[in-house]
């Protein structure tokens, strides 16, 4: 297992309750880990309307994930 820091932001924010907390996993990539968070928080969205980042650049979701890690959701974003 590694420890990673999840940050939200948006709506996975307001969905989470907060907009940092650090997660104890078995996730080997982003995309795992996002499957794993969305379950744990009731993310509706799906991966290919949102953006992960690691370590505070954008990635793509196979990113392999370290121990230490931070990891960056960010849900569609609406506007006009």
């Amino acid at each position: 297992m590694i420890a990673v820091t999840a940050r939200y932001f948006a709506a996975f924010r307001d969905k989470a309750g907060q907009d940092t907390e650090t997660v104890r996993t078995k996730a080997k990539t982003a995309g795992e880990l996002y499957a794993e968070i969305a379950a744990a928080h009731g993310f509706a969205d799906t991966m290919t309307r949102c953006k992960v980042a690691v370590n505070d650049e954008f990635a793509d979701w196979n990113t392999r994930l370290a121990d230490g890690d931070t990891v960056l959701f960010f849900p569609p974003v609406a506007g006009g």
